[in-house]
């Protein structure tokens, strides 16, 4: 039987709560640490899916080694969705689970590679921020889409960047991983610089768009919810 894992008595329930813990975390970002050279150590893909009839939220954790990229451990938990679904909060809907997902690995997860957003928020506290400071882990956010932010068309060699603006400001880059293919969008979460989170980015896509980290999370993920429903039904 799936434990469902609980969540925090102290977890925000509104939009209130959860925009003033946002503003009281953001101070505690740190961006002047370089972070874990790419290659080394562990990188550790995070990755959510649900089943929204059910209010069930699967989180999966996946480590890699930086070096060969072989999956070292894997773990998931399974929660109630705990937060509505509000543009710019997602993070109050799957950071309960996934710390339960990281709670249960058996060795350290090094540098968090959250397939969403850090720096690149309308409020500078993504995913991969929030997750940051929770742990205080190098983490870094990878997404599949620009969100509100804008950017022009990065050259299509891979490796090419550009800003991903918002206004004049920029808060992260739109990269290309493979050769004219769509860019991902690499923003910093906590103790890594965005250069060094581009970098981990093209060293974890040596064959697909997406990082490593983040295709193996994601079908991980996917699996445990559908055990999970299983079970619940």
């Amino acid at each position: 039987m799936t434990k469902i894992a609980p969540v925090p008595e102290d977890w925000s329930t509104t939009e209130t709560e959860a925009r003033a813990v946002q503003d009281a975390l953001r101070a505690r970002v740190i961006l002047d640490e370089a972070g874990p050279e790419p290659g080394t150590g562990h990188v550790t893909g995070l990755d959510v899916a649900y089943d929204d009839e059910r209010d069930l939220v699967a989180a999966a954790a996946v480590v890699l080694d930086a070096a060969t990229l072989e999956t070292v451990a894997e773990s998931t938990a399974v929660g109630r969705v705990s937060f509505p679904y509000v543009p710019g909060l997602l993070a109050f809907r799957e950071i309960p689970t996934l710390l339960a997902a990281l709670s249960a690995l058996p060795c350290p997860p090094g540098l968090l590679i959250c397939d969403g957003y850090g720096l690149a928020h309308p409020r500078r506290f993504g995913l991969a921020c929030h997750l940051g400071v929770l742990t205080d882990l190098p983490a870094i956010g990878v997404a599949k889409n620009p969100f509100t932010f804008t950017h022009a068309d990065p050259a299509a060699p891979r490796g090419s960047t550009a800003p991903l603006l918002d206004g004049t400001e920029e808060v992260g880059r739109a990269l290309r991983t493979r050769d004219a293919v769509k860019p991902v969008y690499v923003s910093a979460g906590h103790r890594v610089t965005l250069p060094n989170a581009i970098a981990h980015t093209l060293a974890l896509t040596p064959r697909y768009r997406l990082p490593e980290t983040t295709r193996r999370a994601d079908a991980l993920c996917r699996r445990a919810l559908r055990e999970a429903v299983g079970e619940a039904g």
